[in-house]
């Protein structure tokens, strides 16, 4: 028998085992199959960026995007495409499966030559060797490995809904804050026009000293307001731009909406947003880590006992004298001696990551409806007080200071109950404002907790008093 051929075919049939049997990772495919699943979520943009092709066409399309008053649809392109933060949690994800991948493979035969002489005699010696242990297990690591990348996926995809949702609310912030600074730019006006009048007043004696004082008082509120609502819109904005991972140039360009989009005429149905929240990304993620620690388990705990290394000889001996060629052929067996560490470590190791996991699953189910019933009941909650805001209050607020105007002029009330009734208009606008901006954001996290990335949200329905004074008089 020809050994060297026997070494070739032995090669060439682990090469081909290895490659046939290889789990392997492709990120396009991978953004695919996450632009399917969250289509609500991506609507279909979500890609990697890997070249400088692909950046230049990203950042043509930003500039469009820009070019309009950016809705959060277009936040979230935006982000998706054009944000570097994003981007790097799409590279990790592929380094991580990546990886998940690699750890189901053989590692590579070593091939050792070595040349002896002794006096007149010349030999050659030739080992091709494998991890034997490596080969037995390869589909066990295989499976492994392969469960591995499929939690991988699930991890993209928990992450791109991490992202989304994250961008969606700092866009409601941000809208929000410009919403109220606008508005607090409309009272600081139409306060110092009033302290101006008042001023002129006094000076003809129209007005006392303390009237004035009033409308000087509520003109310096009015002031500190309108520099706390910019600092607010200001950071909002920015932490938006962060998101975005716009540059200065594309910072300058960005423009918000007005105002919060108007609030959907009907709340989503709670048996509606049980059913949809079926096939949650957190259950099937702690499904996932189960199965790939009890697969681990087995494995590490063959692998724990022993490594055997297996190796095919084949020396040629030289006879310098005689010109004589003698071959040798055979095979090494190589076990290492569980003499000093039996493993029992590793098994423990194996063991508690196992019983980890399981318990981790067993919280998840039961947490997932009561997230998802918390979740709804901040939607919900958050969506009537808003509406309450709208349909109520604000109205009731309208009236009576158009009620307290012609008391005003009928010299009924005087300018301190005036003052104290556009204090308290001022803050029911602001109220509602921030009550319409607690519901998308509410909006945002239910959509979230419906796929299984739980995210709350605190709903601060400060109460705001309908009531007016109507004593007092000039």
């Amino acid at each position: 028998m020809n050994t060297p051929r026997i070494l070739k075919k032995t090669a060439i049939a682990l090469a081909v085992l290895v490659l046939a049997g290889c789990a392997t990772v492709n990120i396009s495919e991978s953004v695919d199959q996450t632009n399917q699943e969250l289509n609500g979520f991506t609507n279909g943009k979500l890609s990697l960026v890997q070249t400088d092709e692909q950046r230049q066409a990203m950042a043509s399309k930003a500039s469009e995007i820009l070019k309009e008053p950016l809705s959060q649809a277009a936040a979230v392109e935006l982000m998706l495409t054009h944000s570097p933060q994003f981007q790097t949690v799409l590279a990790e994800n592929w380094a991580q499966a990546a990886q998940a991948a690699q750890s189901g493979r053989i590692h590579n035969p070593v091939f050792a030559f070595e040349r002896l002489r002794i006096k007149d005699e010349l030999e050659l010696g030739r080992l091709l060797s494998f991890g034997l242990l490596d080969l037995l297990s390869f589909p066990a690591r295989q499976g492994i490995a392969r469960t591995q990348i499929d939690r991988a996926q699930l991890q993209l995809t928990s992450s791109v809904v991490d992202q989304v949702t994250q961008v969606r609310q700092a866009w409601v912030d941000a809208v929000a804050a410009q919403q109220a600074h606008t508005y607090a730019q409309q009272v600081f006006e139409s306060a110092q026009t009033s302290a101006e009048l008042a001023r002129r007043m006094q000076e003809v004696g129209n007005f006392t000293r303390l009237q004035r004082a009033r409308q000087q008082s509520f003109y310096a509120d009015a002031a500190l307001n309108l520099a706390a609502t910019r600092h607010k819109a200001t950071a909002t904005r920015e932490a938006l731009v962060r998101m975005l991972g716009l540059n200065t140039e594309q910072a300058a360009q960005l423009k918000l909406p007005d105002r919060l989009p108007d609030l959907p005429e009907a709340p989503k149905a709670a048996s509606d947003v049980a059913k949809q929240g079926e096939n949650r990304l957190d259950i099937r993620m702690a499904k996932q880590g189960f199965d790939a620690n009890a697969k681990a388990q087995g494995l590490g705990n063959v692998a724990s006992f022993l490594d055997i290394e297996a190796g095919i000889r084949y020396d040629t001996v030289f006879e310098n004298d005689t010109g004589e060629r003698n071959n040798k052929k055979g095979y090494e067996l190589e076990l290492a001696l569980p003499i000093f560490d039996w493993g029992g470590m590793k098994r423990d190791t194996f063991n508690a990551n196992t019983l980890a996991a399981a318990n981790r699953l067993e919280a998840t189910l039961r947490s997932a409806q009561s997230t998802l019933r918390e979740s709804y009941s901040a939607y919900r909650t958050t969506y009537d007080i808003a509406r309450h805001y709208r349909d109520e209050i604000i109205p009731l607020r309208q009236t009576i200071a158009d009620e307290n105007v012609l008391r005003y002029n009928g010299m009924f009330i005087g300018v301190f109950e005036l003052l104290a009734d556009s204090r308290d208009q001022v803050n029911v606008v602001v109220q509602a404002i921030n009550a319409q901006a607690d519901f998308w954001r509410a909006d945002a996290a239910l959509q979230a907790t419906v796929v299984g990335k739980p995210m709350m949200v605190s709903v601060s329905g400060a109460a705001a008093s309908a009531g007016g004074d109507a004593g007092g008089g000039h």
